[in-house]
């Protein structure tokens, strides 16, 4: 029996996957871009950007406003959908993260992808992660229907495995991460990859925040991750 799976521990570590343990938010940056263009929608990057890490609608609806006709918001989120789909191949994982969910696993922690993108997306990711062996499970899309910062999905990852709140960490890189996270009365590790400064990541709440994967997995011992409840 692996530690990670050991029946006295309760610990549920989770992990956010677009740009905490793959390199994919600038990818999904330019995607957008490219598909609300393709609907005739003109949107600076740097806007898009500070947006992703949101669930479809409500990324459309900060970068287009509330105020619009949603007739064509399936439409957009396709064509982002297909656009991203190009790049399954080539998405990377960050320096260390595989490494990160095995060493997570190993202190006795329960490892949970928590995602809202698409299945075929969690997959592509997955793939790439190669770390199957230290995850229990991961949510998508599918399990939510109020998408980040709504707590929905750090709730539906919660149920999966049983747990409660005080039994869980989530490591993420967005504010959309935090504020769920603390909506849902879950600690969050805060991750610098995704493009959001520290600055902003702990004025949302992050207990700690560090550069990537690999300066976490360094510090793993001396932070929230360095033992689970029992």
């Amino acid at each position: 029996m692996t530690p990670h799976s050991a029946p006295q521990a309760r610990g549920v570590a989770l992990f956010d996957v677009d740009g905490t343990l793959v390199d994919t938010n600038y990818l999904h940056t330019l995607t957008w871009w490219m598909a609300l263009r393709q609907h005739g929608h003109t949107v600076p990057m740097a806007r898009i950007h500070r947006a992703v890490g949101m669930g479809a609608d409500r990324l459309l609806d900060a970068v287009l406003g509330t105020e619009r006709s949603h007739d064509e918001d399936a439409a957009v989120a396709d064509a982002h959908g297909t656009l991203y789909a190009t790049w399954f191949d080539s998405l990377a994982p960050l320096d260390g993260a595989a490494e990160l969910l095995r060493a997570t696993a190993a202190r006795g922690w329960r490892i949970v992808l928590a995602s809202s993108a698409s299945e075929e997306e969690v997959a592509a990711v997955r793939a790439r992660l190669d770390a199957d062996d230290v995850i229990d499970t991961a949510t998508s899309s599918a399990d939510v229907t109020a998408t980040k910062p709504a707590p929905d999905l750090v709730r539906a990852a919660l149920d999966k495995m049983g747990a409660e709140p005080e039994d869980a960490v989530l490591v993420g890189d967005t504010v959309w991460d935090v504020e769920s996270a603390g909506r849902a009365g879950v600690p969050c590790i805060g991750l610098l990859t995704g493009g959001t400064t520290r600055r902003e990541l702990e004025d949302a709440g992050a207990v700690v925040v560090h550069d990537d994967p690999l300066t976490l997995l360094r510090h793993l011992d001396s932070g929230p991750l360095a033992r689970p409840p029992r």
